[in-house]
């Protein structure tokens, strides 16, 4: 085995163009160089890296993923700035070179060097004017986050779901049925004939008080598993058989019905933690890589909060400084960022998931309990992907806190309905997760597509995971109490 090693090793370094006394590169340089943007020479260092046989099988599985999320950057980064300013100039045909340079150097023209060549993300040009003020006077329709008919949708129906609740002295109100079919295509080709392909997909949780009469009606394989509810990532779990010249389905079709949820305490009411519970010091904690009390955290949680006491009037600052300073913008996939409220502090900007963990960790620096949620959006019309959080006031419990909804502005002076999405959630919600980067059931063999989330499903061979883009997702939603 040893011998082997040497061989491997030895002509690795051949093929870098290294003699045998070539230093083999430690992993603070191997970060730097990524760091740098220099890909393909870090991925040529990882590799001799990897030729040492006495490294750990988890330092090997971390070392060949960084080949791997450099992969899924170089994917995410592809406009070059040709492409990029005749984007701008068709809504701004006035454009500086200044201003698009300064754009740049904010990073509201999101863009990084790879490899020596300056390359911008897939959806810089857009966000752009999502993100910058000045920018978004040239756009015909800056509103970037929610569409508008979600905006007016909502702007009628909280404050029904409001007074339906103080009517009805409930917290679960405004009950929705729904049929939901979900299927997962994995394009012809992308495996081998003959070989098992292995897939996951989202599925309601059955432990949520907000779902009821959840039942399974069709599954297109006749062998599948349903993970239990102890894994914070629910899923439906199934297995076919690839072919050269035909896609390959799984669907399943499930019913469902789906509460709002409304909570209408008072600030006054919550009570004094219990700090030295279980639950509180587990949902106060820091957990890497997402959610740590860096400086920045600890200065934008001052920022936010002043000198307020009270758990609920300081969550409720955290939401409306993020909902005031952070506009919605298209994301880069969440396993190519190494800290992603780190990111939306230093971007200025952030979609549902990425503003959800910014709200969870300043929420738990504060000393609010806060964790995950996430599954879909299910409004008509409106239907995607959608991530939150809940946040734990004692005397009342978890209320879940959609920090991406931000305030419904039409409703100001109506605190209940203005403040709706601090504590409250509508019925149009599939809840799937409970937590981020968890593992699957049955287990994944090979580094998952999505690190933090699981929303759209997970596939994988015994060759390799087969990542985004090989593979296309749907939901169809039939809507049974029109």
């Amino acid at each position: 085995m040893r011998n082997i090693s040497l061989i491997i090793l030895s002509t690795l370094l051949f093929a870098c163009g290294e003699s045998l006394s070539y230093k083999m590169p430690d992993k603070e340089l191997i970060n730097k160089t990524i760091e740098k943007g220099d890909f393909t020479e870090a991925s040529k260092m990882i590799r001799l890296y990897l030729a040492n046989e006495t490294i750990s099988e988890t330092e090997r599985w971390d070392m060949n993923f960084l080949i791997e999320k450099m992969d899924r950057i170089r994917r995410d980064f592809t406009r070059r700035d040709t492409s990029v300013i005749n984007y701008i100039k068709r809504h701004h045909p006035e454009v500086t070179t200044e201003e698009i340079a300064a754009w740049e150097k904010t990073n509201a023209i999101e863009n990084m060097i790879i490899d020596g060549e300056k390359l911008y993300f897939n959806s810089a040009p857009r966000n752009l004017f999502r993100i910058d003020s000045v920018a978004a006077k040239y756009f015909q329709h800056p509103n970037g986050g929610q569409s508008d008919s979600l905006n007016r949708f909502l702007a009628w129906h909280i404050p029904q779901l409001v007074a339906e609740a103080k009517k009805a002295k409930k917290e679960l109100v405004s009950p929705v049925k729904m049929n939901v079919t979900y299927t997962l295509t994995v394009k012809p080709g992308e495996v081998p004939a003959g070989e098992i392909v292995r897939v996951w997909m989202p599925f309601p949780r059955t432990d949520n008080k907000a779902h009821t009469g959840i039942a399974l009606l069709s599954v297109s394989q006749p062998e599948y598993i349903i993970s239990p509810d102890t894994y914070d990532h629910k899923s439906i779990y199934m297995e076919g058989v690839a072919s050269d010249n035909e896609p390959l389905v799984f669907s399943y079709k499930f019913t469902y019905t789906s509460y709002a949820q409304v909570h209408l305490f008072q600030a006054e009411d919550t009570k004094e933690y219990n700090t030295e519970s279980p639950g509180y010091i587990k949902f106060t904690s820091e957990r890497a890589p997402h959610i740590l009390f860096s400086e920045n955290i600890k200065k934008a949680v001052t920022e936010a909060i002043g000198d307020e006491v009270n758990p609920y009037l300081k969550a409720r600052k955290i939401y409306e400084w993020i909902d005031t300073n952070f506009p919605w913008a298209s994301a880069r996939e969440y396993s190519t960022i190494d800290n992603i409220p780190e990111y939306v502090l230093a971007n200025r900007h952030g979609d549902c998931g990425q503003v959800s963990l910014l709200f969870i960790t300043m929420a738990r620096s504060a000393g609010i309990p806060a964790r995950w949620q996430s599954g879909w959006m299910m409004h008509p019309g409106n239907k995607n992907l959608h991530d939150w959080a809940e946040a734990y006031f004692e005397g009342i419990g978890w209320v879940p806190v959609d920090q991406s909804f931000g305030r419904v502005k039409e409703s100001k002076g109506d605190d209940d309905s203005f403040y709706f999405f601090t504590k409250g959630l509508d019925a149009y919600r599939l809840i799937v997760n409970n937590d981020i980067s968890q593992p699957l059931f049955p287990a994944k063999i090979h580094p998952r597509s999505e690190t933090v989330d699981f929303q759209r499903g997970e596939v994988e061979w015994r060759g390799g995971n087969i990542y985004f883009g090989r593979w296309r997702y749907n939901m169809d939603i039939e809507y049974l109490n029109k």
